[in-house]
């Protein structure tokens, strides 16, 4: 497993001099957001080219939704997570992180024939069926994230993303697993990581109260062990506040962390 963290939270003039204090500090890899990668890949390209910190995964940062009620706006969101997976394919990243929608229903209830739920979960696998071959063809995968029952009403638990990606049925498609978001929705972390097994491909990493691990009470080794059971060997990015001062912070996080993972 190695350890990775989101360039918005690295100190730095630019993103050559962010990656330089991310090996400083420990870090293998950095997640960039989808956006920064869309519009200034060149950048992108040449501060990661021969560096020992490597781009571990895009996270997010498309335009629309992919189960948008507007065909526009799902077509757009599409497009931009080809050209994102195409990107990341090119620069060696695991994958893009999407999470399928935010707040409440996108779809209108059709109750007694479908309510909205049902119809978003049929939506999600006909539009996530080509995106998933796409990336299983250039080597990035979609890492479908389940967020809180307060962000999101669709996806919550890892097991409703494992339901996504095995109806999905294709290898370009796996899960991120967010510690935050599983220590307020599921029953049990360690179960839930063995059940998802070997389709989890990427995890964020935050403790209980959204700040930096190793302030709050999420139980990081045993979450770790459960990965190291699953055969889970990729990145592990932070994302997270900082409570501190920064660098002396995040380099107390990488101790407890390598700590955990030992």
């Amino acid at each position: 497993m190695k350890l990775a963290i989101q360039d918005g939270m690295l100190p730095g003039r630019d993103l050559a001099e962010k990656l330089d204090n991310a090996a400083a500090l420990g870090f293998e890899g950095v997640e960039v957001g989808g956006s920064m990668l869309l519009n200034r890949y060149e950048e992108v390209a040449r501060a990661f080219d021969g560096h020992s910190v490597k781009l571990s995964t895009i996270c997010s940062g498309y335009t629309g939704c992919i189960i948008d009620a507007s065909k526009a706006a799902r077509e757009q969101a599409a497009s931009d997570i080809m050209r994102l997976l195409e990107a990341g394919g090119a620069l060696g990243a695991v994958g893009l992180i999407s999470v399928p929608c935010f707040g409440g229903p996108t779809l209108p209830d059709l109750s007694p024939w479908k309510d909205a739920r049902a119809l978003e979960l049929e939506l999600l696998v006909d539009v996530l069926g080509p995106i998933a071959e796409k990336g299983r063809t250039i080597g990035c995968l979609l890492l479908v994230e389940p967020l809180n029952r307060y962000e999101t009403h669709l996806l919550n638990r890892l097991e409703d993303a494992v339901g996504i990606v095995k109806r999905v049925g294709r290898g370009g498609i796996a899960i991120m697993a967010d510690l935050f978001h599983m220590s307020i929705e599921e029953d049990c972390i360690s179960s839930a990581i063995h059940a998802a097994g070997g389709r989890i491909r990427h995890v964020h990493l935050a403790d209980s109260q959204r700040l930096q691990p190793g302030t709050g009470m999420t139980d990081f080794r045993t979450a770790f062990k459960a990965l190291k059971d699953a055969g889970f060997s990729d990145y592990m990015a932070l994302e997270c506040g900082v409570r501190g001062r920064r660098l002396q912070a995040l380099k107390t996080c990488v101790s407890f962390l390598r700590k955990c993972m030992r």
